[in-house]
Parts: C-alpha cells; structure tokens; sequence
C-alpha cells in the first residue's frame, strides 16, 4: 500500500474516533440525546473528509515532502 494513502487513511480513524470522543463529551455534560445512527454516520463523514483533506494536503504541508 502506498504510504501516502496508508498515512491519510490512519488520519480518517482518528478524525472519526477523535468525533466521536467529543460527541460523548458533549452528550455527558449536556444531557442532550443523539441518537446512535447520527453518531456514526458524521462520524463516517468525519473520518472521509479527514482522510480525503490529509491525502489531497500531503505534499503540500512544510517538512512533509518525500525524499
């Protein structure tokens, strides 16, 4: 697998784990009900734009750049 695309999908699991902590959070200290379905489904959102923005920004970011 390439490593750019192995790199980006590493951080689409944690833009959707990292979602889903904060959704937690949110829903404990504000007594406000989501319902399990919504929280997955933003967090498959959550995860595809995270991965699709890190692969379409890899080379692009300073100290990035492949040798």
């Amino acid at each position: 697998m390439d490593p750019k695309l192995k790199s980006s999908l590493l951080w689409g699991v944690v833009g959707g784990l990292a979602y889903l902590v904060l959704i937690q959070g949110y829903q404990l200290f504000a007594s406000v009900p989501i319902s399990t379905p919504v929280k997955f489904g933003v967090a498959l959102v959550v995860a595809a734009g995270a991965a699709a923005l890190t692969y379409a920004a890899g080379g692009g970011l300073p100290g990035n750049e492949s040798p």
